[in-house]
């Protein structure tokens, strides 16, 4: 194998690493249970202590 050959692939490896992780992130921050404890964390900086 020569060095394009494996530097092709590790790009191509990156992309779908990063691709799939930003789909379960997409994912974790979109789904409806997530959505009170996102409102409540957004309200942390308002709170008076």
């Amino acid at each position: 194998m020569s060095y394009e050959t494996i530097a092709a692939v590790a790009q191509q490896g990156g992309l779908v690493y990063f691709f799939l992780l930003f789909l379960a992130v997409l994912v974790y921050a979109l789904r409806p249970r997530a959505k009170a404890t996102f409102d409540q964390a957004a309200h942390i900086p308002l709170r008076e202590d």
